[in-house]
């Protein structure tokens, strides 16, 4: 009889079912044996209270079957749907999700970099913003929305594609006088580019257009300030077709406009980007740029577990596509992803 103090282990197990040491570890390994000795294995284990310890297990191997996914937050919807979705992806090809938040915090983010270098995961999939350069190289990474490196893969909604649609969705609804918000990290990324494609739809279309961007670290005040400073003494905005880089940033700014009388979209038709939904339901918060986030994750995957990941282009990017939420003048659609 083994103390209640003492942890079974594989000896005790192999007594108790009485088998050789070799085929319990056999049985935990996965190799096959006969089926009444696996039942004896199991059984016997039971009833010994034992567990494999797969974690440590495979930390011998140099391999745990658990990759890591660095994320800014989970707040923001689209950040909580691709984590979701990277652990779905994960999950169904046997491995677990291991999630760090860090708040854009570069410190964090480098002892995630750790982990993988101390063989604590097999990889990481990465979704960055900080200013530090992320040593990465030879190592089982996959950025998102962020290129690192010529080696490292990078997976991306088309964002230049999306600004080109929000653009000619505005003009096809009759505006004429367009501006985009962006406000976010001053890091360089795939996301800037959604600017840059609204501009060129503009320029194509021959449509006014301002290009207005901000950053985390001066808050909403500067943008707020701009929208006032562009409103005329009856209340009217210059602008009749606003394109916000973010769900979220629009839903600011809407916010901040109809406290100040301006209706949308009755007033000024928005666009946003990412595919926010409502709770519980599969209706948009707001006109929108869809993200393919189920496809981002698995992609990400996919290319984090291949191990010629190498042999990848650095950047892969999905397709977008708009869907109406009610800040245009026409009617809102639903959708499934």
């Amino acid at each position: 009889m083994q103390s209640s103090d003492r942890k079974p282990t594989m000896k005790d197990v192999a007594r108790e079912a009485g088998v050789a040491l070799g085929t319990v570890s056999n049985v935990f390994n996965n190799v096959p044996v006969g089926r009444e000795y696996k039942v004896r294995v199991l059984e016997a284990a039971e009833r010994l209270g034992y567990s494999v310890n797969s974690y440590a297990r495979g930390l011998r191997a140099e391999k745990t079957n658990t990759v890591a996914v660095i994320l800014p937050g989970l707040a923001h919807m689209y950040f909580s749907r691709l984590a979701d979705f990277i652990c779905q992806a994960l999950n169904s090809r046997g491995y677990r999700m291991l999630l760090a938040t860090t708040e854009y915090d570069s410190q964090a983010e480098i002892r995630c970099i750790q982990m993988l270098r101390q063989n604590m995961v097999d990889g990481i999939i990465g979704l960055t913003y900080s200013t530090v350069q992320m040593e990465v190289e030879g190592m089982p990474y996959v950025s998102i929305d962020r290129i690192i490196s010529p080696t490292v893969p990078c997976v991306s909604s088309d964002n230049y594609g999306g600004g080109v649609l929000a653009a000619e969705k505005l003009i096809s609804l009759g505006c004429r006088r367009l501006l985009f918000l962006r406000h976010g990290s001053a890091l360089t990324g795939e996301t800037d580019k959604r600017g840059g494609g609204f501009a060129s739809a503009c320029g194509q279309h021959g449509v006014d257009f301002t290009m207005k961007r901000f950053n985390d670290e001066e808050g909403l005040e500067p943008m707020f300030r701009f929208l006032k400073e562009n409103t005329d003494a009856e209340g009217r905005l210059a602008y009749d077709g606003i394109f916000c880089s973010t769900d979220l940033l629009l839903h600011q700014v809407e916010t901040f406009l109809r406290r100040r009388g301006i209706r949308v979209p009755e007033d000024v038709q928005m666009i946003g980007f990412d595919g926010t939904r409502l709770f519980h339901s599969e209706e948009y918060v707001c006109s929108t740029i869809v993200q393919p986030v189920k496809q981002i994750a698995e992609t990400a995957v996919e290319l984090l577990l291949d191990r010629r990941q190498t042999q990848h282009s650095a950047l892969v990017c999905l397709p977008v596509y708009y869907a109406a939420g009610g800040t245009t003048k026409e009617e809102a659609v639903t959708g499934g992803q």
